[in-house]
């Protein structure tokens, strides 16, 4: 049989799935090709090739991207591979930093800017924060909460169960914790634990149920108490997974062992996650507590406080948010990938993630009528980005 061979004006509809072969019914079909690859399609059908790319360096190794924009006239490239970052600007290479992150880490660093400091958090390593004071200067330092009259002003919770007390020796000084059931690790060492709101500081280990610590405010008394707590993130229980900033506070999403946790700090002061009393302008602390533990993948400020979970998608209203009036809502039910850290970005008003599966592209949307959000496949929304799997 003769092969008709038919012109075809116009590539509008993209690359389209192998599931519409046959569909010539489509206006899709009649405007799209079965496979497309470096080309650019304008919306009057036609497409172009993909315009090339100019080297700049060769990078040390697998890697991710990160921008740093400090204005319009200061803009950076980061390359993060191993242990290392390399600075671009310009097409130029403009410094390298060493950094405590490996190859293996490179996937589930999670990023946040604030003006000259670019904070970097990953659950199994500390915090960092890396500082631009020039173009060719720039350096990386743990990054510390707040402290004053002793306190470090950092998050804290009770690991153990609610019955386990701590007995401290003395009420200042040097003094021996003894715990009622199995608490400390080596790991402890230079870590606080708070016993009635008093901060202690860890010194050293002896066993699972005794430890020498160093007070840091004169305790209540020696008597045994299930009212204490550990600090929060360290090398024992783990590190924040997600950071951003919304309402002038630093927001902290989950840890390696707190995964389904939010933190708020102070309104204005950064650094200080201390709870207080619950005055409007306190730091605020909850726990999402649903049918399952969705352990937070990203936390993101739009019109609210968006949480991206592994199993959903939650909205934290309150106009301004206080320890007082917080809300949580759960949205929708997609998830975000577990395996990698992939930050969600705002396109004109709408904030797009990618969804559990790795194959799809959510655009996550505040729909006035219903108030509440919707999370939509693009796919559906633009026909044409309908493609195959490669």
């Amino acid at each position: 049989m003769a092969r008709a061979t038919l012109l075809k004006t116009s590539f509008a509809s993209g690359e389209i799935s192998p599931r519409l072969l046959g569909r010539s019914d489509l206006s899709a079909y009649e405007n799209g090709a079965s496979r497309l690859r470096n080309v650019a399609i304008h919306p009057t059908g036609g497409v172009t090739r993909r315009p090339g790319l100019r080297y700049i360096a060769t990078a040390a190794g697998e890697g991710r991207l990160a921008a740093f924009e400090f204005n319009t006239e200061q803009v950076y490239l980061l390359l993060f591979t191993a242990n290392k970052i390399t600075v671009f600007r310009d097409d130029t290479m403009m410094a390298e930093i060493a950094t405590p992150w490996t190859a293996a880490q490179i996937p589930q660093l999670v990023w946040v800017q604030s003006a000259d400091v670019l904070f970097v958090a990953h659950p199994e390593a500390r915090t960092r924060r890396i500082t631009r004071t020039s173009h060719t200067a720039w350096t990386i330092t743990e990054f510390v909460f707040g402290e004053g009259s002793g306190r470090i002003r950092q998050p804290h919770h009770k690991f153990a169960d609610a019955s386990v007390t701590l007995t401290p020796s003395a009420v200042t000084g040097t003094v021996t914790l003894t715990a009622s059931a199995a608490v400390f690790q080596s790991g402890h060492v230079g870590t606080r634990f708070r016993l009635q709101n008093k901060e202690v500081e860890i010194t050293a280990v002896a066993s699972a149920t005794s430890a020498t610590a160093l007070v840091k405010e004169t305790l209540a008394g020696t008597a045994a108490t299930t009212d204490w707590e550990e600090q929060a993130f360290s090398a024992v229980r783990g590190w924040p997974v997600s950071l951003c900033f919304h309402q002038d506070r630093l927001v902290i999403g989950g840890a390696r062992d707190l995964p389904n946790r939010l933190w708020l700090s102070r309104s204005a002061d950064l650094f200080n996650f201390d709870l207080g009393t619950g005055l409007d302008d306190e730091a605020i602390e909850f726990a999402i507590l649903s049918d399952q533990v969705n352990a937070v993948r990203a936390v993101f400020s739009g019109r609210h406080l968006q949480v991206l979970t592994s199993g959903a998608e939650w909205m934290v209203s309150g106009d301004p948010l206080t320890p007082a009036n917080v809300q949580l809502h759960r949205q929708t039910r997609v998830g975000s990938p577990v395996v990698r850290a992939v930050p969600p970005r705002d396109v004109d008003g709408a904030t797009i993630f990618v969804a559990r599966t790795g194959t799809e592209i959510r655009e996550f949307l505040f729909a006035d009528v219903e108030q509440a959000y919707q999370a939509t496949d693009l796919a559906t929304l633009a026909p044409h980005l309908i493609t195959s799997p490669v």
